[in-house]
């Protein structure tokens, strides 16, 4: 079992939903990056979302592409991206990470070149935002081989069949995207997500099921992680990356993440 199945059975078995955080890899540079991420396991975290740089993030608002162009500033890249893993690796061998991007950087390395070097640095899965379903077969067959998950995305206008399709093309668990837009451009309404996980949870067939887009802080945490397995957290604390000076980063995300932690217990 992979890490994600390991931390989603233990979440389950003591009633508590996962608490997913995503930053850039390389905001607002690199070697900021890996205190960042042990400040986040610090604040209660359950799994890491690392941003892979990338030229053109056609699903992000601008407060994550401000935090990819800080990123690429210093010529980030995937290869940077997978040295920063094995330094966190280093020093936690149980957070489950996830890779999060666009589908060029990983063409670019080449599919089996990528899945070598991520396995050994110690990734755990991989969400590619412009990847469809019906293409990912290549790239989950290389990951698979190697034990890790290709997570993949369902948005509020999915269908119910094309939700289950989805669900049985992906694995480690499936990421549903709270609202048509992109990242961080207003709040998650819980009452709309509520009445569509029911759906999706049903379409997933166990497969855990987190909700992302618009959730900032621990309210709207608390209001949508009855309705599903967790929440993934990623704009507001790419804002404070970019608005906090740097040697102070990892206490200001401790302390966010924290209370989005307790207010989710």
């Amino acid at each position: 079992m992979s890490r994600l199945g390991e931390r989603f059975e233990t979440l389950a078995a003591d009633g508590r939903k996962a608490l997913n955080t995503y930053i850039v890899a390389g905001d607002p540079s690199p070697e900021v990056t890996v205190p960042a991420m042990h400040a986040l396991v610090r604040g209660g975290a359950d799994l890491i979302e690392l941003g892979v740089p990338f030229s053109d993030p056609e699903a992000e608002g601008p407060t994550i592409q401000a935090g990819i162009e800080r990123a690429l500033a210093h010529d980030v890249t995937l290869a940077d991206v997978l040295d920063m893993m094995s330094a966190f690796r280093s020093d936690d061998r149980d957070t489950p990470v996830v890779l999060m991007g666009y589908l060029n950087p990983f063409l670019r390395m080449g599919y089996e070149a990528f899945c070598k070097r991520a396995a050994h640095a110690g990734v755990d899965g991989i969400i590619v935002v412009n990847l469809p379903a019906e293409e990912a077969g290549t790239f989950r067959g290389a990951l698979h081989r190697r034990h890790m998950d290709l997570v993949l995305l369902v948005a509020p206008t999915t269908t119910a069949e094309r939700a289950a399709y989805i669900a049985a093309q992906g694995s480690g668990f499936l990421y549903y995207v709270s609202y048509k837009g992109v990242t961080g451009a207003r709040r998650a309404d819980a009452r709309a997500v509520a009445k569509r996980l029911t759906e999706v949870r049903a379409a997933a067939r166990g497969l855990p099921v987190l909700v992302g887009f618009g959730i900032k802080d621990g309210a709207s945490a608390a209001g949508i992680a009855p309705h599903a397995d967790g929440v993934v957290v990623g704009s507001a604390l790419v804002e404070t990356m970019g608005c906090t000076a740097a040697a102070s980063i990892p206490d200001r995300l401790q302390a966010q993440v924290r209370e989005i932690r307790d207010a989710l217990n």
